[in-house]
């Protein structure tokens, strides 16, 4: 089963949840005969191509991202070409360019779209873009959401609902790996133990700056490790707010966020819009046993982290009620202990990668069984 995965960035050039997503997705579904190619963009002066572990990543060159939409007018030729090897495509969205470039080139095969989240911030675009949105997903042959309440409360999705399912992410726990004692001792030298860790692109709806807020008015440690188009202005923020506790750590290794997920305390995620439809930093603060604080925004998020079972979930924007999730660890160890193993139990039962593997296998098999 050949498999094309093509979305607008990808590992190495960047590193977030929608990567990590189908990394997973790659991972998972290789162990029952699976292989993968992924088509990108990428700062590339030339197509190059990389060997990874769990695709061969063929990497077009990026030329424009009006409104954060990634463009590459070679992506046209170089998706037919890989089309003609796969026999199933799997497309990741939101990303506009990719239903353009899919139905104008009059490709012919099964089609899968992982509907990652709504467009929130680009109203007046949306509207414009519709119409194409339509055509590429009434086209589409399967629509997967991450999570039975996106599924429910996405106005487009519910007009594609007979072509819909759910299908979680996850992660195969192979994939990561326990922190090296020389990790453990550079980020116990930088940042201490027993912080509030943030890991993922900084962006708009990361709810960030509520987390800084936060921070002031508690005086606890807190960790923000990535970076992204919000970091500067998150950075003064901090400074006007005092918040001398919050350390930015920007871009970090595997090896180093290892070590920061085993000597936090706590992950907090106070993402506060819809565009964070799942949030696989939530996952990997699972793995690592740490409990979790995220907020109520109808998506899968909350999904994700039981409250009062795997951690607390608190109102989007309320940097009081991020504070007292955060005081409530810090005063009590025991219980940030035992929601972190509760979080680890739901990982491997709820969002393993066999999981993920075999009901994507399964969609995969379907569309092409039907197609021979």
């Amino acid at each position: 089963m050949k498999v094309l995965q093509f979305y607008r960035t990808y590992f190495p050039a960047t590193q977030g949840g929608a990567e990590e997503a189908i990394r997973q997705i790659c991972v998972a579904t290789r162990k029952h005969g699976a292989e993968h190619r992924v088509l990108t963009l990428a700062p590339v002066s030339n197509l190059d191509t990389l060997e990874r572990p769990e695709a061969r990543v063929i990497r077009v060159p990026l030329q424009w991202e009006p409104a954060s939409c990634s463009m590459g007018a070679a992506a046209f030729r170089v998706y037919r070409e890989q089309a003609e090897w796969a026999d199933v495509i799997h497309i990741h969205y939101p990303w506009p360019f990719a239903d353009l470039v899919h139905l104008l080139s009059g490709v012919n095969k099964p089609v899968v779209v992982t509907y990652h989240s709504d467009i929130l911030r680009q109203r007046v675009l949306d509207v414009v873009y519709s119409p194409l949105r339509h055509w590429f997903l009434s086209r589409a042959d399967r629509l997967v959401a991450t999570s039975p309440g996106y599924q429910k409360t996405s106005p487009v999705l519910q007009r594609f609902s007979e072509k819909c399912e759910v299908i979680p992410l996850g992660l195969t726990l192979d994939t990561y790996q326990a922190a090296t004692a020389d990790a453990l001792e550079a980020v116990r030298a930088a940042y201490g133990e027993g912080f509030f860790l943030f890991v993922g692109v900084l962006r708009y709806y990361k709810g960030l700056h509520v987390l800084l807020e936060a921070a002031a008015q508690t005086g606890l440690p807190v960790v923000i490790a990535g970076t992204g188009p919000e970091e500067h202005r998150l950075k003064l923020r901090a400074e006007e707010l005092g918040a001398s506790t919050v350390t930015f750590a920007g871009f970090v290794s595997d090896e180093v966020k290892a070590a920061l997920f085993t000597l936090c305390r706590a992950v907090a995620f106070p993402s506060l819009l819809r565009s964070e439809a799942f949030g696989v930093t939530l996952l990997e603060g699972q793995w690592y046993s740490r409990p979790l604080i995220s907020c109520e925004i109808g998506t899968g998020t909350s999904f994700v982290n039981q409250h009062g079972e795997t951690g607390y979930v608190v109102s989007p924007g309320s940097a009081t009620e991020l504070a007292e999730a955060m005081l409530k660890f810090h005063d009590d160890p025991e219980l940030a202990s035992r929601m972190g193993r509760a979080g680890r139990q739901r990982l491997e039962s709820r969002f393993s990668g066999d999981n993920v593997g075999s009901e994507y296998f399964r969609v995969y098999k379907e569309l092409t069984d039907v197609g021979s």
